[in-house]
């Protein structure tokens, strides 16, 4: 790799913790500053913060991965990410950050669905932390193996070493400014991201004088179009537009509803998010589709169809451009680790230290606490993604699934349903997650293989969550349903005067 690459790639490193700094010296020893910055998020930063904590690494790597391999079939699995996000943004989005504001200021998911209830035991509290925890450090780990197959690929280093460099970076502004850190560095990778998505596949697709010919030489590969189109079987098409299930449960996306400054401000970050998303995820698939019919072409046989991207930008650019275009990869990943390690170590701290202490713990101690959370579960993280053969989208696609489930169609009944109780939603949590690692990790059909081989485990995650919400609620006579019911009808009031 050319010196001017390491350059872009040095400047890039120092503005990240520039930033950092930047952040650690506005904030205070304040938890709400810390965890959600203070609730002052302005709607431009909250939509490319949520886009860029989403997306993550796999934007760049796996999706024109999977585009790369399976071809057209992946346009379902974009569609239904798409939707999901937008009904996310109109239905969830409002009524959480007003919700959270009228549960005693609930600064984590766990905290508002404890208070939510009017729960003194902090029982689903733990739980739901407990969860958070787990599946994050799951796919905290994803984000690691992204950043080692980027050094390992693109500088020739060690897959450990760029797993350690990823890391060191992540965490350090992460450690030093907390929320407000996270979002302004995700709202700068936003921009680097969705500049590199549209500039790469551009680029790659001058390589070929027409369209017809670059889908020729794609197709020498993957099924056509319309053959994709008519072979698609009805469990493959709900599996993949599912995806779009997974937003409403995912704490990393939603926390940035409850940052913004007001719910009038969603319905600009609502325009901004959506925009972005639609041009960074067809950039993506097109990044795919032109890089199997470059392939065809010149004969270039790739060992990982997950490094494409990183493939083009060494080959069609000039160091520095290549060295920026990197710096995206690095941004999508570090965008996502962050926002992930945050929550986490949030739920540590504000849902599982703070609620089993048995002294009263001051600002600063649980910011304190905050930063070691972070380290931990980057420690942990990093042992898990020590196993280089994980694929990045398998590991996103496990943990996007077991946060829908767990938390999806709670958040829905939470802001929808007035009579909920408090057992429906521990019972929901627990049968959601557990459906997904059922049907993740038990060889129960014949040919020893899971069940996820047939249908993706969110599907019937989050129908057996919602159905035992449901039936839970409707026997279960929890005398807290009648304060649920007030404080939903609060919640109302203050949502029709925003």
């Amino acid at each position: 790799m050319n010196s001017l690459s390491y350059v872009s790639l040095a400047i890039y490193f120092i503005a990240m913790l520039a930033i950092g700094l930047f952040a650690y010296r506005k904030s205070t020893d304040d938890v709400s500053g810390y965890i959600l910055g203070g609730r002052q998020v302005s709607p431009h930063v909250t939509a490319l913060s949520a886009g860029a904590s989403d997306m993550s690494g796999w934007m760049l790597m796996g999706l024109p991965g999977a585009m790369f391999l399976v071809g057209f079939e992946t346009l379902y699995i974009a569609l239904g990410l798409l939707i999901g996000a937008l009904i996310n943004y109109l239905v969830v989005a409002p009524k959480l950050r007003v919700y959270t504001e009228v549960a005693d200021n609930a600064l984590t998911i766990p905290e508002f669905f404890a208070k939510r209830f009017g729960q003194a035991d902090n029982s689903i509290r733990i739980i739901a932390a407990a969860i958070i925890v787990i599946f994050f450090t799951l796919y905290t780990s994803a984000g690691l193996v992204a950043g080692g197959k980027l050094f390992e690929s693109a500088f020739g280093l060690n897959y450990d070493i760029g797993l350690v460099v990823t890391l060191a970076v992540v965490v350090s502004y992460t450690l030093l400014g907390g929320f407000l850190a996270v979002s302004l560095t995700d709202f700068v990778q936003g921009c680097i991201m969705f500049v590199a998505l549209v500039l790469v596949p551009f680029v790659a697709y001058q390589e070929f004088t027409s369209a017809d010919r670059m889908m020729n030489f794609a197709y020498q590969s993957i099924p056509h179009f319309t053959d994709a189109m008519r072979n698609v079987t009805l469990l493959g098409l709900i599996s993949s537009l599912s995806w779009g299930l997974g937003y409403f449960g995912q704490p990393h996306i939603i926390v940035r509803f409850m940052a913004i400054r007001s719910v009038a401000d969603i319905k600009t970050a609502r325009r901004i998010g959506i925009s972005w998303m639609t041009v960074t995820i067809i950039g993506a698939l097109a990044t795919g589709l032109v890089g199997i019919a470059y392939a065809n072409k010149f004969g270039m046989k790739l060992s990982d169809p997950e490094t494409i991207f990183i493939v083009f930008s060494e080959l069609l650019f000039h160091p520095l451009i290549s060295g920026f275009l990197l710096a995206a990869i690095l941004a999508a990943i570090m965008s996502t680790i962050s926002s992930q390690l945050l929550v986490s170590s949030s739920s540590l701290t504000e849902d599982i230290y703070r609620t089993l202490s048995k002294k009263q713990a001051s600002e600063q101690e649980m910011v304190k606490m905050g930063r070691y959370g972070v380290a931990g579960v980057a420690i942990v993280a990093t042992l898990l993604a020590l196993d280089r053969s994980n694929s990045i989208l398998s590991l996103v696609s496990n943990a996007w699934a077991g946060f829908g489930a767990a938390f999806g169609p709670l958040v829905l009944f939470s802001l929808y349903k007035a009579n909920l109780t408090h057992k429906a939603a521990i019972a929901g949590i627990i049968s959601g997650a557990l459906t997904v690692l059922f049907w993740i990790y038990a060889p129960v059909l014949a040919d020893g293989k899971a069940l996820s081989s047939l249908v993706y485990e969110m599907i019937p995650g989050f129908v057996v969550s919602s159905t035992v919400i449901y039936l839970v609620s409707k026997f279960d006579n929890d005398p807290c349903a009648k304060t649920t019911k007030q404080f939903h009808q609060a919640g109302r009031v203050l949502a029709e005067e925003s």
